[in-house]
């Protein structure tokens, strides 16, 4: 496409203009590209004329991406067998506002995520895997995806696999692409059970209309919309060319009130049928002075009894099913080859996310107040009377014991609004030193910016001011906001102070909401410097080729120097943990990593175009790598292929890979969270036989309190002590895989693959889990988890400073093995009615095995759900999963269809007693409909469905916070069909 001298000019100009940049900086190292006529497979630095790698790589093209519509770049990928959905957008309750990819189930930290081959930082200061929001869709040429440790080419991180997004390059003219969409779903579900969950719903709404409603029987919403426009230019002698874009994406909001499956919180246990649970920290609210006697607000300003069955919060219908986020992305990259020996390049990125998560109103939770005087004006006499306040109490302003649990109903849902602003810069130079020598040096900077505030929370130092109220003339006054010389007076002096009244219903005033409700302010700032230098060279220029190939012995080698620097910076609020229902405090932290490596890789053929014999060859990869203060590690890789004729070849590799703790788990600061639990093992809820009286009560627990539901969280959430260790250590792994690649000739576009694969990771990074303290302590008498146990003057671990401590240590290992298959056919020709192309990408999963640590036994997570099988990936883990796909290409009209099935094998709830009727999901089939129409050689419609039958989604009562809505949307379809329509236009 032709452009004009002024564009060209411009083009010169900023290639130029970078070189400029380049050279007044410092250089980094890269390993080279390759030559225009070979192919950079992901998974070497060599590059390869024939596209055979000797691990398995799994490629997902712009067609894919089209084909099921999505403008989040993570469910496409998430897609894919060999994937475990970690963060996305259906995560909200602990949400860090970025999307991650997990590969093999083994945590999102141990994906390395590239773009065109070069490392990206970290996406949030709560977890050190990269933030592919930052990847604009429309600009991805394709993604490969490869399996096992790839630490000896990549560095650290590499241990369950790496991620390759390619972009689109050398772009000539301008290209429009356009896409909208959104979710439409017929609210219908049954369930399991002998009392449908619709029924049940319906029910409870006649007692507490306000919080249980059905939604409607028809319902479409999450309304999404992106658009981006590339443009780019070459020079006319084609040695320069430049690539801006510019994308936005905007997704709107679904909450679990909009579908009947989420609309209330399901009962735990579920036996007979699904009923509605919800909390105690409850609206109008729980009142108790012992845990076992408890009231809530009855008619003209009195307490009745707290009823389980009708007063327990529904705290789902106000939860995000899918969070609400805005995108801008805009780049350029270019090059411009100066001559043979230079060939300048550079990329830039930027991209601004804004993304909402919001869970249940907080409020007052129990343990935020602990004691009201009884002087208190808003009390009735028939309140304080049950609270044991005599008239001398009354008159002399005494105070007894009183824990609320209250949702801020008033003040609406809490939200973290999350505001990351990512800029990334590479710029380098490639070329030729001699024949057959290439050289690719680059400096990359990457600075990322998240910015968090957390609104509708309650401050729990205003909540002990305003309801420490007093009489003052008829007005009822803060006791911090009377005059320091009225002997009432506290002490402390808040004139601002505004009375909170929860003893009466519409006794919350927004003056006082305006007084409590404190947002948290929370800065960090994330950069990454890296700096590379590689020589890749054909060892043919110097006679070093085997006697039996034609190719010649290939190499690359070099140095990476990468730097990770972070810091985050919370207000006050969030650092003295003054936030209700936050979980823990937030204190900020700094922390920098460095680390030198040299690198090296070998590429050999042994034998080609031979009898029996038509390829043979081995490659081999090294990394030393010094993160300084001592700490050095070796990672190394060892694969060879052998093809005994064309159809046929098999492969094979063995490879070492490290993951060193990053700045998140070192330098974290230690604060309190939250971990689920069915019920606390010296309590009533899920009383363990292996804590015993004497162990509880050595634990902590008072004599009179072992068993008692006191100890229950209502929630199911108790408290932990985690943070960061600086004496950690690299965790190392080891992968090994085989297999056979059948490309037979008798079917030309037909081949197949299988591959066993085996993982094993060593001292992995983790924590030893506040669940297993409490198993180690009560079942093996371990000292040490028992010392890690720290209950408050009750015994209880939920409220107040009831903890189990929960560090980052090395412990433990994890493994993983089974059997990938890819069947592709490329185009089978139909006569007439045109062609069809197949493609079947499976994953087998046979083991997925945690050793916890010492004391513990091993378990394996494959078919299951729930609790041990949360940690690193909380998704359920279907021994089966695969995505097939058959597409028939027209010859009317230039339309193409394509129908996809998404396959997940059922799993059962880990430990779940044979009468749970949610003990069992079954296996999951959604089927997508897709077609594309090129209506000129410049404009396309396309138009799609997923999740064609609007199957609903399987639930649990035990999805914890892992899950969402009752179910896990970042595995199943949770929010009914997508359709989508899509224009692409040409210039």
């Amino acid at each position: 496409m032709t452009t004009s001298n002024s564009l060209r000019c411009a083009v010169r100009y900023a290639l130029f203009a970078s070189t400029a940049v380049m050279a007044a900086g410092p250089l980094t190292v890269r390993a080279a590209e390759g030559n225009i006529q070979e192919v950079v497979v992901t998974g070497s630095r060599i590059a390869q004329p024939n596209l055979t790698t000797t691990s398995p790589v799994t490629q997902v093209t712009d067609q894919d991406i089209a084909t099921q519509g999505v403008t989040r770049i993570e469910d496409l990928i998430n897609q894919l067998p060999q994937a475990f959905a970690a963060q996305n957008s259906s995560v909200v309750n602990g949400a860090t506002g970025v999307a991650t990819i997990d590969l093999r189930g083994l945590g999102d930290a141990r994906t390395l995520v590239l773009v065109d081959g070069r490392r990206m930082p970290y996406g949030s200061i709560i977890s050190s895997a990269a933030d592919v929001n930052q990847i604009p869709s429309g600009l991805v040429e394709r993604v490969e995806v490869l399996t096992g440790g790839s630490s000896a080419v990549y560095g650290s991180d590499a241990v369950a696999g790496v991620v390759n997004f390619i972009l689109k390059k050398n772009f000539e003219g301008i290209e429009f692409e356009g896409q909208y969409g959104f979710y439409q779903h017929n609210n219908d579900y049954g369930g399991p059970g002998e009392t449908k969950l619709r029924d049940v719903i319906s029910a409870k709404s006649v007692d507490n209309p306000s919080q249980f409603k059905l939604p409607s029987d028809n319902v479409t919403d999450g309304f999404g919309r992106t658009g981006t426009i590339i443009m780019g230019a070459g020079t006319e002698d084609g040695r320069g060319n430049i690539t801006a874009y510019l994308s936005y994406t905007d997704n709107d909001q679904v909450l679990q009130r909009d579908r009947d499956y989420s609309a209330c919180t399901l009962g735990a246990n579920p036996t007979v049928s699904f009923s509605c649970g919800g909390s105690g920290t409850a609206y109008p609210g729980t009142f108790t002075q012992d845990f076992d006697t408890n009231y809530t607000i009855g008619d003209n300003n009195t307490f009745r009894d707290f009823n389980n069955d009708s007063d327990l919060y529904n705290f789902g219908p106000v939860n995000h099913y899918l969070r609400p986020d805005t995108r801008y992305s805009l780049g350029a990259m270019g090059h411009y080859e100066i001559n043979e020996y230079a060939d300048v390049y550079t990329q830039l990125m930027f991209t601004d996310d804004r993304s909402v998560a919001q869970i249940a109103p907080g409020g007052i939770f129990l343990g935020d107040s602990t004691s009201i005087n009884c002087d208190n004006p808003f009390l009735s006499g028939q309140q304080s009377g049950l609270l044991g306040c005599t008239a001398g109490d009354v008159t002399a302003g005494n105070s007894v014991p009183l824990y609320i649990g209250r949702r801020n109903v008033e003040g609406g849902g809490r939200q973290s609004d999350f505001h990351n602003t990512s800029f990334r810069i590479v710029l380098g130079s490639r070329g030729t030193i001699v024949n057959g020598w290439d050289y690719d040096v680059s400096t990359q900077f990457s600075r990322t910016s998240a910015d968090q505030k957390t609104l509708n929370y309650f401050s729990k130092t205003r909540i002990t001011r305003a309801l420490d109220v007093v009489d003052n003339g008829g007005v009822p006054t803060c006791r911090s906001a009377l005059p320091a010389d009225d002997p009432r007076f506290g002490g402390v002096a808040d004139a601002n102070c505004v009375p909170y009244n929860p003893f009466v219903l519409g006794g919350v005033t927004p003056a006082s909401l305006a007084y409590l409700q404190v947002p948290g302010i929370q800065t960090a700032v994330i950069d990454q410097h890296v700096t590379t230098a590689a020589i890749t060279g054909d060892l043919g220029t110097i006679g070093a080729k085997l006697p039996w190939a034609s190719e010649p012995v290939k190499v690359a080698f070099g140095a990476e120097n990468r730097s990770d620097k972070m810091s985050n910076t919370p207000d006050a609020a969030l650092q003295q943990f003054d936030l209700s229902g936050t979980g823990g405090p937030t204190i900020g932290f700094n922390g920098t990593t460095n680390v030198n490596d040299l690198f090296a890789e070998i590429n050999v053929p042994l034998i080609q175009d031979k009898a029996f014999a038509k390829q043979m060859s081995v490659d081999m990869a090294y990394r030393y790598s010094d993160y300084g203060s001592g700490t050095t590690t070796d990672t190394y890789k060892f694969g060879a292929d052998w093809a005994p004729v064309e159809d046929v070849r098999f492969r094979g590799s063995y490879q070492k890979a490290v993951r060193a703790a990053n700045i998140i788990e070192l330098f974290t600061a230690q604060g309190f969270n939250l971990f689920d639990l069915t019920g606390d093992p010296c309590g009533r809820d899920a009383r363990d036989p292996a804590a015993s009286a004497e162990a509880c009560i050595a634990s902590g627990v008072p004599a009179a309190s072992v068993g008692s539901h006191a100890l229950d969280s209502p929630a199911g959430q108790y408290n932990f002590l985690q943070g960061g260790n600086q004496t950690l250590k690299p965790e190392e792994s080891e992968t090994v895989s085989f297999g056979i690649v059948l490309t037979p000739r008798f079917a030309p576009g037909l081949s197949v693959s299988v591959d066993w694969f085996k993982i094993k990771i060593d001292d992995t990074i983790s924590t030893f889990g506040a669940d297993n303290s409490l198993d180690a302590c009560y079942h093996n008498g371990d000292d040490a988890a028992c010392s890690r146990i720290h209950r408050n003057e009750l015994g209880l671990l939920w409220v107040g400073s009831g903890y189990v401590e929960d560090l980052n240590i090395n412990i433990g290992s994890l493994e993983t093995k089974g059997i990938d298959i890819v069947l592709n056919y490329a185009s089978l020709d139909i006569g007439k009615a045109g062609s069809l192309s197949f493609n079947l990408t499976g994953s087998y999963l046979d083991e997925l095995i945690t050793n916890p640590g010492p004391g513990l036994a091993s378990y394996d997570c494959v078919g299951f759900y729930g609790s041990p099988c949360v940690s690193p990936n909380g998704a359920p883990k279907p021994q089966w999963r695969h995505l097939a796909r058959v597409g028939w290409q027209m010859p009317w009209q230039n339309i193409d269809l394509s129908l996809s099935w998404r396959y997940y094998g059922a799993v059962d709830l880990f430990g779940a007693p044979a009468n749970r009727i949610d003990r069992h999901f079954s296996d999951q089939s959604y089927f997508d409909l897709a077609g594309n129409w090129e209506v000129t050689e410049k404009a396309s419609l396309r138009v799609g469905i997923n999740n064609i039958l609007d199957k609903d989604p399987p639930l649990s009562a035990s999805v914890g916070t892992t899950g969402n809505g009752n179910t896990y949307p970042q595995l199943y379809d949770a929010l009914g069909r997508y359709i989508f329509g899509g224009l692409t236009v040409k210039f």
